[in-house]
């Protein structure tokens, strides 16, 4: 079994191509939040970026990945149709690794 962080950095760098593929900014991602007891954060950046921090560790890999996921949907403001969309696009981007651990 890879590590956790390993695992991570794959799941950053197949959600990245799939959302540049689809038009949307890809987010930077990092682990673990500043926030204390939140499992995700998103952090605005006033030139328009933003961060998407998750917790690795002490959670199944699936919600991690659910984290990322919703991080780029939030992070592009999407909403109704396309946000349903884009959710659907990257879960298949990185179906191969929620299926592995599982």
């Amino acid at each position: 079994m890879e590590s956790t962080s390993v695992r991570f950095a794959a799941a950053v760098r197949t959600l990245g191509v799939e959302a540049r593929r689809r038009g949307l900014a890809v987010p930077g991602f990092r682990s673990p939040p500043r926030l204390h007891g939140v499992d995700r954060s998103l952090r605005r950046r006033v030139d328009g970026g933003a961060t998407v921090a998750v917790v690795l560790r002490g959670r199944p890999w699936p919600a991690v990945l659910a984290d990322l996921v919703e991080g780029v949907v939030a992070a592009n403001r999407l909403s109704g149709p396309a946000a349903d969309q884009a959710r659907a696009a990257l879960w298949a981007a990185v179906g191969g690794e929620a299926a592995a651990a599982a």
